[in-house]
């Protein structure tokens, strides 16, 4: 007889496995009235139009206004997009968002004067402002930073034209997100008995790691055959998020979309480009990865639905989410007891909305909102979920610290300092569970477990990168992002990332369809780097103690006050050299001889 494993209504989740929304706004009527007093501020940063350089008191006074208005539309922004993600076919939620967003734009038109007046004054009266006005000093690294890309800054006229044009500019992320998550559905996966497994992007992973290939199968196939189905809608989709891109690139006079991405966040291109090739110069341990897993599972072909299933199945089990939640606090340890306190503030305190729901987003995230952040997860109980517990209240710790040191002009890190926090605890939490530990078959299913991290997060995550550079410079070339264009170039990556020893099959070559990160404008690397830098964190940090748990705390309380090379530098790491990457991929190597060893 065939069973369904039901999905619950987001009304059947009990309250406290929920976040707390209600820190943001206590109703969507609160929010409404809110939203209206930022709609107003437009009017009054527009009343500083052509008069920043006129003294330093003025500059000053506007921004505060900025200040203040960026963490009014931090809390607005967060309350319309949990909300919305809490159900994506809850169609006020949508709506909501959309005012939103239409107000923020209102919002960076009326303010768009500001950067080209600004870039417009002379350093020596600049120097004169904060001379005559010390409280200015508090926005020298905003204006300091805002002043490095004068190159790239337009006429008022003209940043004003690009302002109005954000919104639109969003259409393809937004369309692809009610695509993904909200629209296509797909068949239910059958297992080798016959009964049937909810297929959502939510479960799909979850079913991937079954010990049952007949469902691996099953869930692969009718996965990327339901994307298969839409794949010219979802390739018109990736064209239209690349030629935005090229657009607003070539109108700020960057040679590429992948420079204007990278110099907005004051990052080197270089490390992008380093970490492809460093990743390339080890893939010899990539394709021993494949070839141990091949082995180990016993098959006669390696798919892409075998990539997923843990290798030691009798040590698999279900993790309890409280269970998972202690283990996490004890293996953040080492971080000292401050951040364990802010961790266990977070558990008890609804920040995490923990279990999915029907129509609710898929994946996880973390938002760093000032009240305090709100953490998105679908915990499924298993080994990857508890990691990603940890991973994601990283994130959080991180937005948590830089919002109470920082002034809030200088709270939010940027995205590639974003990573590291989230990664750093992952590979605490797998040094804690290691340490636990002598038994063969659980340390071999532990380790197996790391090496899926570093497949899944520096090899798979440069696959992204790469994947994402090569199809801006076909766009940069007038080439058309056709669904055929988009499929040979993936197939084509995958082949070279996982061997000889893996099949790639057309199915698999439909994946860039499945990936949301491709709408997130070059953040993928920074995975990659971010988690060669948090396994050389975690290492100094488990070796020498104190000193070095003070200098990550530093790191995590910078904000953006520091270019995020340095705040790196600060922590122990240089990221201008390929010496981090290299270094995680050596311990990978040395994870593999003691997973052979073991087996």
């Amino acid at each position: 007889m065939e069973q369904v494993k039901k999905i619950p209504a987001r009304s059947e989740i009990p309250a406290e496995d929920k976040w707390a929304i209600e820190d943001l706004f206590v109703s969507d009527e609160a929010w409404e009235q809110e939203l209206t007093t930022l709609e107003q501020a437009s009017a009054a940063m527009a009343a500083y139009e052509g008069r920043l350089a006129e003294s330093a008191k003025t500059l000053y006074e506007y921004l505060q206004q900025v200040e203040q208005v960026d963490v009014k539309a931090d809390r607005l922004g967060n309350y319309c997009f949990r909300r919305s993600d809490e159900d994506t076919r809850d169609s006020d939620a949508q709506a909501m968002s959309g005012k939103y967003m239409a107000a923020v734009v209102a919002l960076s038109a009326a303010s768009s004067f500001a950067t080209p007046e600004i870039m417009a004054i002379d350093e020596q009266t600049l120097q004169g402002f904060y001379a005559s006005c010390p409280e200015l000093e508090r926005y020298r690294r905003y204006l300091t930073d805002l002043r490095r890309r004068k190159a790239h800054t337009l006429s008022s006229q003209e940043e004003r034209l690009l302002a109005a044009a954000g919104e639109m500019a969003q259409a393809p992320d937004t369309i692809y997100g009610s695509f993904a998550d909200a629209d296509i559905s797909f068949p239910d996966a059958v297992d080798g008995e016959g009964n049937r497994h909810p297929l959502t992007q939510g479960t799909f992973v979850s079913l991937e790691e079954s010990q049952d290939r007949v469902l691996r199968r099953s869930a692969y196939e009718n996965l990327y055959d339901g994307f298969a189905g839409f794949k010219n809608t979802a390739a018109a989709l990736l064209n239209a998020q690349n030629k935005q891109l090229k657009f607003f690139a070539d109108a700020r006079k960057y040679d590429n979309a992948l420079d204007a991405s990278l110099d907005a966040t004051n990052v080197p291109t270089t490390v992008y480009h380093n970490l492809i090739e460093a990743v390339h110069q080890n893939m010899d341990k990539m394709h021993r990865y494949v070839r141990l897993r091949k082995k180990l599972l016993g098959v006669g072909e390696l798919h892409f639905y075998d990539v997923y299933t843990p290798l030691m199945a009798e040590v698999d089990r279900r993790i309890p989410y409280a269970e998972a939640k202690q283990t996490v606090y004890d293996a953040l340890a080492p971080l000292g007891k401050e951040y364990q306190a802010i961790l266990k503030e977070g558990f008890e305190n609804r920040w995490i909305d923990v279990y999915q729901n029907q129509g609710k987003r898929s994946g996880a995230y973390s938002a760093g909102a000032k009240v305090h952040p709100f953490v998105l997860l679908n915990y499924t109980g298993t080994l990857d979920s508890q990691f990603t517990l940890a991973h994601e209240m990283g994130h959080a710790i991180h937005s948590y610290l830089s919002n109470r040191t920082q002034n809030p002009i200088d709270s939010d890190y940027v995205i590639f300092v974003a990573e590291v926090a989230s990664t750093c605890n992952e590979a605490l939490l797998m040094q804690h569970l290691l340490s636990k530990t002598q038994d063969k078959k659980e340390r071999a299913y532990l380790i197996n477990h790391f090496l899926d991290q570093f497949k899944g997060t520096i090899y798979r995550q440069t696959m992204f990168a790469e994947f994402e550079r090569n199809i801006g410079q076909m766009t940069a070339q007038g080439k058309t992002l056709t669904a055929q264009v988009l499929c040979d170039e993936y197939k084509r990556l995958n082949e070279l990332y996982y061997g000889p020893d893996m099949v790639v099959d057309d199915r698999i070559a439909m994946e860039w369809a499945r990936i949301p990160h491709f709408y997130y404008n070059y953040y993928v690397f920074q995975y990659a780097t971010g988690y060669s830098a948090a396994i050389a964190l975690s290492n100094r940090i488990l070796k020498e103690g104190e000193s070095a748990v003070k200098d990550y705390l530093n790191f995590l309380s910078g904000g953006c006050s520091k270019s995020p090379i340095d705040l790196l530098k600060g922590a122990g790491v240089d990221m201008t050299s390929p010496d981090p990457v290299n270094q995680a991929l050596e311990l990978f190597g040395q994870l593999l001889d003691e997973m052979e060893a073991l087996v």
